[in-house]
């Protein structure tokens, strides 16, 4: 399984606090693939990185990295692996 990684998108949280919104803030990156999720369900091993000198190319500081099957979660009830 390709690595997966999950941050939490700052821009996001400012924007639903700002508009009074719920919008999920969560980043799932799998490949070229990116979606957003309320939660994440991470089925086995991961690990937490903190790179504040070499930030992911979309700005990210702090994220999760797993080769485990993921399940998103959104709170409109859908949920994806």
């Amino acid at each position: 399984m390709p690595k997966t990684i999950i941050h939490v998108n700052q821009h996001v949280i400012r924007k639903n606090t700002k508009e009074n919104q719920r919008e999920p803030t969560l980043s799932v990156k799998q490949g070229r693939s990116n979606t957003y999720a309320h939660e994440v369900v991470i089925d086995g091993p991961s690990r937490v990185v903190y790179s504040p000198d070499k930030p992911l190319s979309c700005g990210a500081r702090v994220w999760i990295e797993t080769e485990s099957a993921v399940t998103i979660i959104n709170h409109n009830n859908t949920t994806e692996n």
